[in-house]
């Protein structure tokens, strides 16, 4: 735009083709106007005056793309999933740089709710009063999904899906472990409630109130109990301002959440562990510390297979404990052939 400012524009899925194809017209006759004015055979010139001076003139389907138009003087992606992961073996990035880097290649964003970037669980340990990172049992075991932590549960899962039992033979559904997701818009909001946008999405969620109190992020060693081991219906990850923001675990609005009846006491501010010492910024410092060591530095890699590696279908996903319900899946469903406004809505909320 000629004022300078960025802006986003939305088009419609048919409309797409379109409008890349008429920016990439007008940008090959910009590339002529700035071609007819550089000096014969100036091509490196060119290039580095586009901001493209990597492209390889010798690679004949780069050039050719450059002449069509088409080339971004980007990599691609998967040169550039190559690249990135050279650096983090290297050590040259951080795991947090490379957690975000595979969440924007994954095509997950903070502008949208329901591809909200994913982070793992680290910790499993919030009852001590001291963090050690020394010790192999303070960390979750990257090797699993959350639904697989424990053992009992584990096994209840693994059972519904090795005796699966069609519960409606006209449409019949691929066989899963887990109804719910390791990141949904509901997740995200559940983590974030206390700070705006999310407060006002979580009580539209809710009808045009708060959930109630007891269901609320209220404990981080609850979360971790829930998600880990305790209900069947919660195998959430987390959010990525468990390392890097603090704010998140604060009632800084003095947002009125209502009372916990299991505890009569005011939905406040997030509990924190003891290794805390009541610190929600030493909180996240450590939990960032506890991304960063060695033992998550040499095992991060199993929980990326899991998420957006090999294991996310098929065999590899079935051995691991790590098949979700069949709309989860990118290009189950198109929404907008389906007719029945009840099964659209149902089908919406399912992915939602």
């Amino acid at each position: 735009m000629a004022d300078g400012l960025n802006h986003l524009l939305i088009f419609h899925k048919s409309e797409r083709e379109a409008v890349l194809d008429a920016m990439t017209t007008a940008r090959l006759g910009a590339l002529e106007r700035v071609q007819a004015q550089m000096p014969e055979g100036d091509g490196k010139g060119l290039l580095s005056l586009m901001g493209e001076a990597d492209l390889d003139l010798t690679d004949a389907a780069q050039t050719s793309e450059l002449a069509a138009g088409r080339w971004t003087g980007r990599q691609t992606q998967e040169r550039l999933l190559k690249n990135i992961s050279r650096r983090w073996q290297a050590g040259e990035i951080s795991n947090l740089q490379y957690l975000m880097h595979l969440n924007t290649l994954a095509g997950r964003s903070y502008n949208d709710l329901t591809q909200y970037p994913v982070f793992p669980w680290v910790v499993r340990d919030y009852q001590s009063a001291t963090l050690d990172l020394t010790r192999q049992e303070t960390f979750r075991d990257l090797t699993k999904p959350m639904g697989a932590q424990d053992d009992a549960r584990a096994d209840v899962y693994r059972k519904r899906f090795d005796n699966w039992l069609e519960p409606d033979p006209e449409h019949a559904t691929p066989r899963f472990h887990y109804a719910t997701h390791y990141s949904a818009a509901a997740a995200v909001i559940y983590f974030m409630v206390r700070l705006e946008p999310f407060t006002v999405a979580h009580v539209q969620l809710q009808g045009g109130k708060f959930d109630h109190a007891d269901r609320l992020f209220t404990s981080l060693a609850d979360a971790w109990e829930s998600a880990s081991k305790v209900s069947m219906s919660d195998v959430k990850e987390l959010t990525p301002e468990f390392y890097y923001m603090a704010d998140f675990l604060i009632n800084t609005n003095s947002l009125d959440m209502g009372i916990r009846q299991s505890r009569q006491t005011q939905v406040r501010d997030v509990d924190l562990p003891p290794w805390a010492n009541g610190s929600p910024e030493e909180c996240v410092r450590l939990l960032r510390k506890a991304l960063e060591c060695e033992h998550v530095s040499q095992n991060l890699h199993h929980w990326i297979d899991l998420i957006f590696g090999y294991k996310q279908r098929g065999p590899a996903a079935e051995q691991a404990l790590n098949v979700f319900h069949s709309l989860t899946y990118e290009g189950a469903v198109d929404v907008d052939t389906i007719q029945d406004p009840v099964e659209k809505l149902s089908t919406i909320a399912q992915i939602l």
